[in-house]
């Protein structure tokens, strides 16, 4: 079965002669029989009935004849779609965990670009995920940390997808909470301090190893979690619930407000915070672009 059968099915239907179809599309009468002898053939069925005044459909003719047009009417929508004009090229796409200054370099790369057309992907994931959108080169580059929890099995991982690890900067972990929170008037807690408070994080899947994790300390006993999959949820969960989050303490009044707080942890941890890329394609230059944006926003960070 072919589109143009499709075609000469209907031409034929809306004009129940197959000469004048066979007029109207430009090709031979026998030619357009045959076409539709071998659609019938294949099909298994009888489309048209012959008659001394022509062709009109059967039954099941009718039932096939309102699936051809819908599939040829689909086709009309695509070919109008895409080769009337081209699509907007794929500029840039990046893949992170969850982080506010991500948002705020991709929103500096958007404007600054400046076209009518453009294609820009930002997808905040699971962190396998993140490595298997740059493995796949689904995303141009890829936004997690390591410490020295995970960084042994991060670094493996890596390096038998043939993606490398560049630090961006070192972060003290903190942890979020709501400006409500009775936490919020220490200068700085400690893992105790949290045990009576919901902790919040993010969900990493199937692929759910601590490893994985967003959170420093995640095998730390907890008698209250609540895992979460977007970064909104989150933070209406730790107002709503006085709930905490462990992160690097750079956040965004322009994408958070003012609502939220980060309270320095009392920690020997560390993060990492990088980026990650294939190591058998050089960047081009609007990942170098975009790195630049995240380099001097966490550069003028002032909390």
């Amino acid at each position: 079965m072919t589109l143009n059968q499709l075609r000469y099915i209907i031409e034929v239907a809306d004009t129940g002669s197959m000469t004048t179809a066979a007029k109207n599309l430009f090709i031979a009468q026998p030619s357009l029989s045959k076409a539709v002898a071998e659609l019938e053939k294949e099909m298994g069925i009888t489309i048209f009935a012959r008659s001394n005044r022509g062709v009109y459909l059967t039954e099941e003719g009718t039932r096939f004849l309102s699936y051809a047009r819908q599939i040829t009417e689909q086709t009309e929508l695509l070919e109008n779609e895409y080769k009337a004009a081209p699509p907007p090229k794929r500029v840039f796409s990046v893949s992170s965990q969850h982080y506010a200054f991500v948002v705020n370099a991709f929103v500096e790369l958007v404007r600054e670009y400046g076209r009518d057309k453009y294609e820009f992907t930002l997808r905040e994931l699971k962190t396998a995920e993140i490595i298997e959108d740059v493995r796949t080169h689904r995303s141009d580059i890829g936004i997690l940390y390591m410490s020295k929890f995970n960084r042994e099995v991060l670094r493996h991982i890596l390096q038998t997808q043939e993606l490398r690890f560049e630090k961006l900067f070192t972060a003290k972990p903190h942890v979020f909470v709501s400006k409500t929170n009775p936490l919020v008037h220490k200068k700085s807690v400690t893992l105790g301090d949290l045990k009576g408070y919901p902790r919040l994080t993010y969900d990493q899947g199937l692929k759910n190893s601590f490893y994985f994790a967003e959170e420093l300390h995640i095998t730390e006993d907890s008698p209250k979690n609540i895992v979460v999959s977007d970064r909104a949820t989150l933070f209406n969960l730790l107002i709503g619930l006085d709930g905490y989050t462990i992160s690097s303490g750079v956040m965004s009044r322009d994408l958070n407000g003012d609502n939220i707080v980060a309270i320095p942890l009392k920690s020997d941890e560390r993060m990492d915070i990088g980026y990650i890329v294939s190591t058998d394609m050089p960047s081009d230059a609007m990942t170098e672009r975009y790195l630049e944006h995240l380099k001097s926003y966490i550069a003028n960070y002032s909390g």
